[in-house]
């Protein structure tokens, strides 16, 4: 009975193990099973997108610039094919191996070497190594010819920034370089960055970004396990960014640049009725095209270094003492103003004896005098005695109203250029709040003729120019050009007088803000007056640009030349009396000039700035003479082409 107590006791004991066992066994498989259904019914998509991430991988491919063009649509920066070799990192065995046959065939220097290993290190395994960006047909030549002996060897055709008229419009246009850390953060090119993008770095190129840069393509590979590709599953082309017409005639603008050869220097041309900018040069110059694909040391330093600065843009970031430029704008406000007979005679004695003011004596620069002066004369031949009494009588403030009002002392081409500058105007609020100075009144009179502390740049002397040239009424500059303006409509108002009055009259000589196209002068006549004034500086004999002149009236121009001081003339320079050329080059004048043309029916604005060139008449004028002839050989075909003619560009 004990024995048979027993073995009921161990079935029991086997009876609930095996429920027990039957039980974990159910759990089990019911827990497996939620498992399996939430994996292949409830999560199912969240899985498989899981899955897809560690099977696909997006490659981005660089966006493509958009092009630059000029008024006429000749391309001024285009997208060229360039050959590139690029290695697939998950392909090299032994990266030193592989490098090393790289740099015997295409020549690789040490530095160049050791960038590569750099590059490596911040990449990881699938990614692309770029070793050059820009190979010469006989090195890409050499890539493909060997290509079975280099693993991961990947030889490009692609394309890059290139710049055909190069060093004729790097101001201009600017340049395109690999983006900075600095240049990521802006918006528009975090959007759209991707391993080595290149990005607007100076010029329309940088201002434009937004526009230019495109949008960056997607390329997806299936890869395995370890990320390597195995196929291409889909592409989605890059889109080109937007293309961008400036208002500048290549050609004009390459003859401006040729004038400009071996000096330093700015020529600036303006439409004075639509604001077109249609030259804007400065020397000296540089290639652009060597920032593509990163500048060496050596082109780098000798841009740097030399010491007439090619990287300052000169017709807007250079400021210069405007010089005898100045005067048609001293005589008009004189005039405006009221405080000057045009018929007024001033007597001009020469060195011997100066005009004189508290003690201190201010010069002619006419050594012998030009004796008795009306006021046409005196802007003919540029006589300083005469603009001394004019500024006295006008006083600085109501000159720097004038002066503001006609596009000197601000920028004039709004925030296209981050390295405009603004220059100065001075009156006697600026030099209290700048300097905590009195003004002086022996300042006023060295104002008078352009000196002192005012400065400006050679493009708000060509906007000024158009504004007097045009009749007095205000344009808007720009250099890109603008489709949403009827410019035949406001040049046809502005030549019949139609522009509305846009201020009280007893409001005239307040400092104000005035609209585009609206009249700025207060009589017509005394506009009139000082273009004829600058007609005879031209065309009359003993006008200061006489020699440059033009016969034919076709060509026929007004103008007035300028020379600004860069240092304090002494008796004893006086009484040397040298020649330019015996002078030290960087004590020399600066040699200006302003003009318009043609005469009879004016349509452009000219300025012409030679550093260190010595007189306005000899080194400015006639080349001012020569450019003016070219633009308007060229307005025909320019106002056929921009009234809807494409074919004859």
């Amino acid at each position: 009975m004990l024995s048979r107590g027993r073995n009921i006791e161990k079935g029991r004991v086997i009876t609930r193990r095996m429920f027990i066992l039957a039980a974990a066994k159910i759990l089990l498989f019911a827990g497996i099973s939620s498992r399996l259904y939430n994996l292949q019914i409830s999560d199912r998509e969240k899985y498989e997108i899981l899955s897809d991430k560690n099977r696909i991988r997006e490659w981005k491919t660089p966006p493509q610039r958009g092009i630059i063009l000029d008024n006429f649509n000749k391309v001024l920066a285009s997208n060229d094919r360039v050959f590139q070799l690029h290695l697939i990192l998950d392909e090299i065995k032994d990266f030193d191996v592989t490098v090393f046959k790289i740099k015997n065939l295409i020549g690789l220097d040490k530095f160049q070497v050791k960038k590569l290993y750099k590059k490596r290190e911040r990449l990881k395994s699938w990614d692309t190594l770029v070793v050059s960006d820009n190979l010469s047909w006989e090195q890409f030549s050499k890539i493909n010819l060997y290509l079975h002996e280099l693993e991961g060897a990947k030889p490009v055709l692609s394309t890059s920034r290139f710049y055909p008229y190069a060093n004729d419009l790097v101001h201009i246009v600017g340049y395109v370089g690999d983006a900075s850390l600095k240049d990521i953060e802006k918006p528009e090119i975090k959007e759209n960055f991707v391993p080595g993008l290149k990005v607007g770095k100076y010029g329309i190129e940088s201002s434009l970004e937004r526009l230019l840069i495109g949008k960056y393509g997607i390329k997806r590979y299936e890869v395995n396990a370890s990320g390597k590709r195995i196929s291409q599953i889909d592409y989605i082309k890059e889109l080109q960014g937007s293309k961008v017409n400036l208002t500048i005639d290549i050609e004009i603008q390459k003859y401006a640049q040729e004038l400009l050869k071996g000096k330093a220097g700015s020529i600036c041309a303006m439409d004075i009725y639509t604001g077109e900018v249609v030259a804007m040069a400065s020397s000296p110059t540089y290639d652009p095209n060597k920032f593509t694909h990163g500048i060496n040391q050596k082109d780098w330093k000798e841009i740097r270094e030399n010491p007439l600065k090619p990287l300052v843009n000169k017709s807007i970031a250079g400021l210069y003492s405007p010089g005898s430029t100045f005067k048609p704008l001293v005589a008009l406000a004189a005039l405006e103003y009221g405080i000057l007979d045009p018929e007024k005679t001033v007597r001009c004695k020469g060195h011997k004896h100066p005009y004189e003011l508290y003690g201190v004596k201010y010069h002619c620069w006419k050594k012998e005098g030009h004796g008795y002066m009306k006021l046409r004369n005196a802007i003919k031949q540029s006589c300083d005695i005469y603009f001394y009494e004019m500024a006295r009588l006008l006083g600085v403030d109501r000159l720097s109203t004038i002066a503001k009002r006609y596009g000197l002392g601000s920028h004039v081409l709004g925030d296209i250029y981050n390295d405009e500058k603004n220059g100065l105007v001075p009156n006697t609020k600026w030099k209290r709040n700048a300097l905590e100075q009195s003004w002086y009144l022996g300042e006023t009179v060295i104002n008078g003729i352009g000196q002192g502390y005012i400065q400006t740049t050679p493009l708000q002397l060509c906007l000024m120019t158009a504004q007097m040239a045009n009749g007095g009424y205000k344009i808007k500059p720009h250099i890109l050009k603008d489709d949403t303006i009827n410019y035949q409509d406001v040049i046809n108002k502005i030549k019949l007088g139609q522009s509305n009055y846009p201020f009280h009259e007893r409001n005239y000589l307040d400092d104000i803000d005035i609209s585009y196209y609206q009249r700025m002068y207060h009589k017509k006549s005394n506009i009139n007056f000082v273009l004829d004034a600058m007609f005879g500086s031209t065309n009359e004999r003993y006008g200061t640009s006489f020699r440059s002149r033009y016969d034919d009236p076709k060509y026929q121009f007004a103008g007035k030349t300028g020379t600004s001081q860069v240092r304090r003339i002494t008796e004893l320079d006086r009484e040397l009396d040298l020649d330019t050329e015996q002078i030290e080059y960087k004590k020399r004048d600066h040699a200006l000039y302003i003009a318009f043309a043609p005469y009879r029916d004016p349509r452009y604005s000219i300025s012409v700035l030679i550093e260190h060139g010595g007189s306005g008449s000899k080194a400015a004028a006639p080349l001012a003479s020569k450019l003016i002839k070219k633009i308007i050989d060229r307005h025909k075909l320019r106002d056929q082409f921009n009234n809807g003619d494409t074919s004859l560009a």
